[in-house]
């Protein structure tokens, strides 16, 4: 068997500047054990399969379902996948019902809307609502104090911040922190864990145009991915939690530094609180796989 496939850069509009997503086409014959086979062999952080909408995906003006494997297992959602498969059925010739793309997955129905941008356009989804959310214990505190190499209290504040991979997030006294970390990876264990710090902190709202407010940095080791380069589902949850209060309500994160990469991701707060999140995407790869 003989699929479409192409491999998409995501947050980043230069083909090797962000994080890549790999996107199967018309995968509905395509087993569990295929997926995630593929999605080992890939090695990327997040492999993408392209298949119909369930009935009751369809009935809710779904346009396509999309399934989201790691290295490691399969993901309920995540972001940046989710605007790379956006973009790939788009590219393939996809036609959105509505205004908006429409994206089945596991956590249920996934908006996608298509902001110009000059000449071109912008994908950006609307985060899902957080399934966990709220104070980190005692006991998740150290560990997390532990996996990052720094003191307790070094850590300005923490929450969890799940939209469905499992985020808990920290926020250390600025951009130039997180840079400097240097996790030990298995004292994470099973942690799915983010981490941001401010630029020119002090002078929140005064960020240049288009500038980055924050470095973000995601260990997710459990899943098979030491450090994920550009990762739109903690964006979405860090945009809930601290944009409008602690950050702007729209932002602009900087993701990827350290492994080389120039990842910039678009967070925008909306007064009833819903968040989108957004990046330039662009093909890289195009042809077809073999199963």
């Amino acid at each position: 068997m003989s699929l479409p496939f192409r491999q998409v850069n995501v947050f980043s509009s230069a083909p090797t500047g962000g994080n890549p997503v790999a996107v199967v086409h018309d995968a509905d014959g395509v087993s569990d054990d295929q997926m995630a086979a593929f999605a080992r062999w890939t090695n990327l952080s997040e492999t993408t399969f392209l298949l119909t909408p369930t009935d009751a995906g369809r009935d809710a003006g779904a346009d396509y379902r999309v399934r989201i494997w790691t290295p490691g297992g399969e993901l309920p959602f995540a972001g940046h996948p989710t605007l790379g498969t956006a973009h790939a059925w788009l590219e393939a010739g996809g036609e959105p019902r509505g205004q908006d793309v429409v994206q089945e997955c596991g956590v249920g129905l996934v908006r996608v809307r298509r902001d110009a941008v000059g000449e071109g356009e912008r994908l950006a989804f609307a985060g899902p609502p957080l399934v966990r959310s709220g104070a980190v214990d005692d006991a998740h505190a150290e560990q997390i104090a532990r996996s990052l190499r720094i003191d307790v209290s070094d850590v300005v504040r923490s929450a969890w911040v799940d939209n469905g991979p499992g985020w808990v997030a920290v926020q250390l006294r600025d951009a130039e922190a997180v840079l400097g970390l240097e996790p030990d990876y298995p004292a994470m264990g099973d942690l799915k864990l983010g981490v941001v710090g401010e630029y020119g902190v002090g002078v929140v709202g005064e960020y240049g145009a288009g500038e980055p407010a924050v470095e973000v940095r995601a260990f997710v080791p459990a899943i098979g991915v030491a450090e994920d380069p550009v990762t739109g589902s903690l964006n979405a949850g860090l945009g809930e939690w601290l944009a409008g209060d602690v950050l702007p309500s729209s932002y602009v994160a900087s993701q990827g530094t350290v492994l080389g990469r120039s990842g910039r991701v678009h967070v925008e707060k909306l007064p009833d609180g819903e968040v989108w999140v957004g990046g330039d995407t662009i093909t890289t790869i195009a042809g077809q796989v073999r199963f």
